[in-house]
């Protein structure tokens, strides 16, 4: 195989900590003017938000900084100058995040339009292979692609006319719930649950943080006892119970995680954001809070790789990890942490946090670091990409690979394990390649996921991922003297499969026809040519009269012939 039929593997690496943290807890015992007076908050600063949205959507490209100071100056009079520039700076990111998914979402429209290009081009019925797919497999499959074809070359001229002028689609409170609007029966909801969900997205009660003021933010306070009071926009001032036009809530918090860590940064007036919201689902209100952090101190590849480490495989419903030494080799029995993807947001984010907690146990156990895959599916979920297989569109889709390694990066962090992150070229291919079938016995049954976290770690710590091939038996010419050759660590394509050589696999020249000698006659009788004659004397012979006399040689001589 040649060495343009691969991929170009990347390097493994050290992944990087979190950069900042983000913690959230309930509002307890809030009175019913709490309640009155938090809608009514979350409202008027909603509306605001919408609008400078809308006028930071209609600037498009052309927006400057004196435009910034424009829109701020109109909200500060109908709210405050710290409300005007958290709302400025969120509805900034809001844009900014938009553009971002548009640029993407032109990237899917173009693979999936060539895609169908491509298969469209093929005669029908053609077979694809490994590298490029085949044609459609009836007309009436390759002319309901070419309509195909025409809507996403629409689309796709569309977008990019829209971001050649600057222009985004944004939904505050979201595109999925503004849809369910439409049909309330699917969506399992009446026309006042959906209006109040669609309100509570659209309010906004968020402000960042300043350091140096007083508890880390001058709009939304919280005091190292719990006591949490806003600063009220100036239509809204009558509402004020404290003096500078500010409202304390009867409701209290209490940070459980990392509570400690916020109350000293409060303590020393160190900026916090936060964040209020409704949960209309459960009818609570929560408060969030979030800072920056120092990167976390990684450590050089070299020490994350000194014990060895654990190869994780990430798959839809678990985590297969193995154990490998420093040199690359299994250790122990392979390990399986389950999950599930089903069900509520809550529910799979509970089973991902236990897997996860399992797993860091063991590795802190063990004291070794984890390798996983850096894994990217957000070009192979289309239907242009994998036609027919549906469950695996939807498998690929269901595995939430970008949150999964942020929360292990997260959670590794805080215990001091190292996080290696390896490219998922041929891991799975390979795996199952050279290690499903030798690390299989009676007593244990190596699965193809197993094999990938084996090679997974080997990659991550700089060996092939091919095993080395057992030496010839006994009985062959080398007498356990030869191996197959290894490529070194240098070597290009050294991850490859080796190349089909016909022959013998040791040190003597391959076959060949022109040079072959010829087979030698057998010297058992069993094996004798049937054309041999055998003589045998009518006379018998006395030993001294069987010998035949060769002149030099005498019966005494050690030479002598029949």
């Amino acid at each position: 195989m040649a060495d343009s039929t691969l991929r170009t593997i990347e390097a493994p690496f050290v992944a990087l900590g979190p950069s900042g943290v983000a913690i959230r807890t309930s509002i307890k015992g809030m009175s019913q003017r709490d309640s009155e007076v938090l809608p009514l908050v979350g409202a008027h600063l909603g509306s605001l938000a919408s609008a400078d949205l809308k006028a930071r959507c209609r600037a498009g490209t052309d927006h400057d900084s004196d435009q910034w100071a424009e829109r701020k100056r109109a909200l500060t009079e109908e709210s405050s100058a710290r409300w005007a520039g958290s709302i400025t700076k969120t509805t900034h990111d809001q844009w900014g995040l938009s553009r971002r998914t548009q640029l993407a979402h032109i990237h899917n429209l173009e693979a999936g339009a060539r895609t169908i290009a491509h298969r469209l081009s093929q005669p029908v019925g053609e077979k694809g292979t490994k590298r490029a797919p085949g044609g459609y497999r009836t007309k009436q499959e390759w002319f309901q692609k070419t309509r195909r074809l025409h809507v996403l070359q629409d689309r796709l001229e569309r977008e990019r006319s829209d971001r050649d002028a600057g222009v985004v689609h944004v939904v505050r409170g979201g595109k999925r719930l503004a849809q369910g609007r439409h049909n309330l029966e699917v969506a399992q909801l009446t026309e006042y649950e959906w209006r109040r969900r669609w309100d509570a997205e659209r309010w906004f009660l968020q402000a960042d943080g300043e350091s140096g003021k007083r508890l880390g933010n001058e709009t939304i306070r919280v005091s190292s006892d719990g006591e949490v009071d806003i600063k009220l926009p100036a239509p809204l001032a009558h509402l004020a119970n404290a003096p500078r036009g500010r409202y304390v809530l009867d409701g209290r918090i209490d940070f459980r995680h990392r509570g400690e860590e916020w109350a000293d940064r409060v303590s020393a007036n160190r900026a916090v954001a936060y964040r209020i919201h409704l949960d209309v689902d459960r009818g609570r209100w929560y408060l969030a809070a979030s800072w920056t952090i120092p990167p976390v101190q990684t450590v050089p590849l070299a020490v994350a790789r000194t014990n060895g480490l654990i190869g994780v495989d990430t798959n839809a419903d678990h985590f297969a990890a193995w154990r490998l030494d420093e040199h690359g080799n299994p250790m122990g029995e392979p390990r399986r942490f389950f999950y599930g993807l089903d069900g509520p947001a809550t529910c799979r984010d509970a089973q991902v946090r236990h897997a996860l907690t399992r797993l860091l146990r063991w590795a802190r156990h063990a004291g070794v670091s984890i390798a996983i895959e850096d894994l990217d599916f957000s070009a192979e979920k289309t239907r242009e990409k994998h036609g027919r297989r549906k469950r695996f569109r939807k498998l690929i889709s269901g595995m939430p690979v970008a949150k999964l390694r942020a929360r292990l990066v997260s959670m590794a962090a805080e215990l001091g394990i190292t996080i290696v992150v390896v490219d998922p070229a041929y891991t799975s291919r390979w795996g199952a390649e050279h290690w499903q079938k030798p690390l299989s016995s009676k007593n244990r049954k190596t699965t193809r996921h197993d094999a990938a976290g084996v090679a997974i770690g080997r990659r991550a710590l700089g060996h092939r991922v091919r095993r080395r091939t057992a030496p010839p038996s006994h009985d062959q010419s080398d007498r356990v003297g030869h191996r197959t050759a290894q490529a070194g660590h240098g070597t290009r394509g050294r991850e490859e499969t080796r190349p089909r050589i016909p022959g013998p696999r040791t040190r003597s020249v391959s076959p060949d026809a022109a040079r072959m000698r010829a087979t030698s006659a057998s010297t058992t009788v069993r094996d004798a040519p049937v054309d041999q004659v055998w003589v045998q004397d009518t006379l018998l012979l006395t030993d001294q009269e069987r010998w035949a006399v060769v002149p030099g040689i005498g019966p005494s001589d050690p030479y002598r012939v029949r």
